[in-house]
């Protein structure tokens, strides 16, 4: 075995000093910029399998799920089920629906459709590497004792996915929630109290549980709604650890007040919904 460099005068081959199961070990590596270019560009065109699980709850008259789309025989089932363990004290179950017929693509993207959903939000998913927490669609329904249909679209307009979770498995799986908030109990709860509240509250959650891509891109939208500085920006920034890097963020806000506080509420509810949901924050009027 050798490793293929390519460079910009040709390409040049490098003796394997040690093969492992997973990696070749050489004794004098080479860095090739064009190498690291074509790693990048295969890290994004790579086949992968996949399985899809689904939380629901009735809740009085409405149906409220999340689907999540995560990598098969990976870590990113037990980060879900973490993720979702809080929940079904509170009414929701789960179900892991029939997995795509084939591969797709890591990093792509897909739109969650239901010809009978009320509101998708976020209207597509990304297939994310094993080492980042799944990101999922909430999609909100009428509890008119139909059928759920179920399916991605990739951005090539092809199925991709394509399943249906009867009525019978889902009021069976959630009779008991149904059977106390169906006849008028509260709908999917909600934190009351001021903005600097809610966001003081759900602190361990928070740090606990937001992904590093959406702390990436709720550290660019804090910036541009002039919530932090560029130079607090840079400070956060150059933390490596993702818990570390999500307390920075929110005791940064807290510190500055509830108008502050009102807006990081209403982009994390943009950015990241499922999110949201679990913590149960929904968007908050900014004082003027």
């Amino acid at each position: 075995m050798k490793i293929l460099h390519v460079e910009e005068h040709g390409v040049s081959l490098e003796e394997v000093h040690e093969v492992t199961r997973f990696h070749a070990k050489i004794l004098h590596p080479k860095f090739s910029s064009a190498s690291v270019v074509l790693k990048y560009i295969a890290c994004w065109n790579v086949d992968v399998h996949c399985d899809v699980i689904l939380y629901l709850a009735v809740k009085r008259s409405t149906v409220i799920s999340r689907l999540y789309l995560l990598l098969r025989n990976s870590s990113q089932k037990e980060a879900v089920q973490e993720r979702e363990k809080g929940q079904l004290s509170q009414g929701y179950s789960e179900f892991l629906l029939s997995s795509p017929n084939g591969s797709l693509k890591l990093n792509n993207w897909f739109a969650l459709k239901n010809p009978l959903s009320t509101s998708i939000n976020p209207e597509k998913i990304q297939l994310l590497p094993a080492d980042t927490t799944p990101s999922c669609c909430k999609m909100i329904m009428g509890n008119t004792g139909v059928d759920i249909e179920m399916e991605l679209i990739g951005d090539d307009k092809r199925i991709a996915w394509r399943d249906m979770l009867r009525t019978d498995e889902f009021i069976t799986e959630t009779h008991s929630t149904s059977a106390v908030l169906g006849a008028g109990g509260p709908a999917e709860s909600s934190l009351t109290g001021s903005a600097e509240q809610q966001l003081r509250s759900i602190r361990t959650e928070f740090v606990k549980q937001v992904s590093r891509p959406v702390l990436d891109v709720l550290l660019d939208r804090l910036l541009q709604h002039t919530v932090i500085n560029q130079e607090e920006m840079e400070s956060v920034k150059v933390i490596a650890e993702r818990a570390e890097k999500a307390r920075d963020i929110i005791d940064m806000v807290l510190r500055k007040g509830t108008e502050s506080c009102s807006r990081m509420i209403n982009l994390l509810v943009e950015l990241d919904p499922c999110l949201c949901s679990l913590l149960q924050i929904n968007s908050v009027g900014v004082p003027t």
